[in-house]
């Protein structure tokens, strides 16, 4: 049986891109946040979004019968209902283990409930729930519409059928399930992508090459549809930051320590796009800057 009813906990970049991708494949969607701007910002994205899959005629459906599948809440009681509940939160283990605690208690016994952490333990958070077997990962990649992979994170508490249920729900949504059949730090993707993100951060920080040189580059020459500085401006500099962190954290491993230019631009506030400033500066509709 399939997902009919979800519930995403955040309608930032990752917990709206979730939303969308349910509802142009039939599925109910409860968005939830605390914040009616937070909530009111995401429709108006989303809504974009879904005009241009329509546009490009890659949907069936117009927009307004895919709108009418995304109800946004404030309340976290609708998640009584549901089939799944997916936590796209700020990556904070504190943060994240209070959600589930709550969405534990209000939510169906039979219900599966996921992180799209990109790094934290699926374990340690399973383990604040009274049903750590039907707690899994969940980790979409971003832009959430267009990236086709998303890991399928088996905690160690994690049961078969939470685990096979979780790579139907990513089939059901027109993605392709990665699995993750151990729950390392960083599990698949991040543990390959990090590295190299790292370096090219301390390469910036070294002077030897430029953040547009090195995008440049990585784009001609190794095939990618954006550079590692582009992306990072997509996703969040806070966000990545917090990523290396829990990795750093968990397993006490030096080398995934932030570079200083990553943490000093979080401290000034220099998040990426959601800021205007990060590897990038930005204009007020979100096209970068020329030099």
């Amino acid at each position: 049986m399939g997902i009919n009813k979800a519930f995403i906990v955040g309608s930032g970049l990752m917990g709206s891109g979730i939303a969308q991708v349910c509802a142009q494949t039939g599925i109910e969607v409860f968005l939830y946040d605390i914040s009616a701007d937070a909530l009111k910002k995401a429709l108006k994205n989303i809504e974009w979004s879904v005009s241009k899959f329509v546009e490009k005629g890659k949907l069936k459906e117009d927009r307004d019968t895919v709108m009418k599948r995304i109800m946004t809440v404030s309340d976290l009681s609708d998640a009584a209902t549901v089939d799944l509940i997916i936590e796209a939160v700020f990556e904070s283990m504190g943060l994240k283990q209070d959600i589930f605690k709550k969405i534990d208690e209000i939510s169906a016994p039979e219900a599966l409930i996921a992180s799209n952490t990109s790094a934290i333990s699926i374990t340690e958070l399973a383990s604040v729930t009274r049903r750590p077997q039907r707690v899994l990962g969940l980790h979409f990649f971003s832009p959430v519409p267009m990236m086709q992979a998303v890991e399928v994170t088996r905690g160690l508490t994690t049961t078969e059928e939470a685990t096979r249920r979780g790579k139907e729900f990513v089939i059901q949504i027109g993605k392709e399930p990665i699995m993750v059949n151990r729950d390392v730090a960083g599990f698949v993707i991040n543990r390959i992508n990090f590295p190299s993100t790292m370096e090219a951060m301390r390469l910036v920080e070294e002077g030897v090459a430029t953040v547009e040189d090195i995008d440049k580059g990585l784009r001609l020459a190794s095939g990618r549809r954006m550079g590692i500085f582009e992306t990072g401006d997509m996703v969040g500099l806070d966000v990545t930051h917090g990523a290396m962190m829990a990795m750093y954290q968990e397993t006490g491993d030096p080398r995934w320590y932030p570079p200083m230019i990553l943490r000093r631009k979080v401290k000034a506030g220099q998040l990426g796009r959601k800021t205007g400033r990060g590897w990038y500066e930005y204009n007020e509709d979100g096209s970068r800057k020329e030099k």
